[in-house]
């Protein structure tokens, strides 16, 4: 009985260590074998931070349903949501920067094709602003200038329909992140709570647009703190303005 006592003591300050901390290690995304240390780790609620070692493996006080995010110079910033305490391996992508990889050294420019008329222009018909003026009498008149608003309405409507793929982009990925699946593994809410719950807080396309990569997780438990707050009668409500500062 003495003996077993002892072995009881030994062991509870290891448990309650492993159940009060976050535990792994970081590596790149696409050289999955390529450990990175200097990884900033922060608990978002409690506001304490680690850093990773030289073999990019990190210890961070925390608890199940914390967020933890991983920063680091030239990579994309990550949240982890906690279930469970068991030991992580976080992949972070590399930071990418389209307009870096241009090279324009050594270009030549051909005055045959940036002289070249654009072939959809034609399709659409001068402005006749002279009445019975034919077109020559037309170009003198107001010193050469065509005006072709026909092909100004085509690119008017060209950016419009970019404008909506983006926002459809965008609709996409808020569909993929912000759903039932996501909200229940995060909030465990069910029937009609959830179904409440993913109206009055679904994020925005102007939300999710304004920060990039966004962070659906954080935001999720954000949304579920000022759900806890709210009386029954509140949380059926559509109305309700969205979480400040989103």
């Amino acid at each position: 009985m003495y003996k077993l006592i002892i072995l009881i003591f030994l062991a509870l300050p290891f448990s309650i260590f492993a159940q009060t901390v976050a535990t792994g290690a970081v590596f790149d995304d696409s050289k999955k074998s390529l450990s990175i240390p200097g990884v900033i780790v922060r608990n978002l609620y409690t506001k304490k931070t680690s850093t990773t070692n030289v073999s990019g493996k990190f210890t961070i006080p925390a608890k199940v349903g914390d967020l933890i995010e991983f920063s680091s110079l030239g990579y994309q910033t990550d949240t982890l949501y906690l279930t469970n305490l068991l030991n992580r391996i976080i992949y972070l992508p590399v930071k990418t920067n389209s307009l870096g990889d241009v090279d324009v050294r050594g270009v030549k420019v051909n005055s045959a094709i940036t002289n070249a008329k654009d072939p959809l222009a034609e399709k659409y018909t001068l402005l006749n602003t002279g009445g019975n003026l034919d077109r020559k009498r037309m170009k003198d008149k107001v010193g050469g200038l065509n005006l072709n608003l026909g092909y100004g309405k085509y690119k008017r409507q060209q950016r419009k329909e970019a404008d909506l793929a983006e926002k459809d982009s965008y609709l996409e990925e808020i569909d993929e992140n912000f759903n039932e699946k996501t909200v229940i593994e995060m909030t465990k809410l069910q029937g009609e709570d959830l179904k409440h719950f993913l109206i009055l807080y679904r994020p925005s396309v102007t939300q999710v647009k304004a920060e990039r990569p966004y962070r659906y997780q954080y935001y999720i438990s954000r949304a579920f703190a000022a759900w806890k707050k709210l009386t029954p009668q509140e949380r059926k409500l559509q109305d309700l303005p969205k979480l400040k500062g989103n």
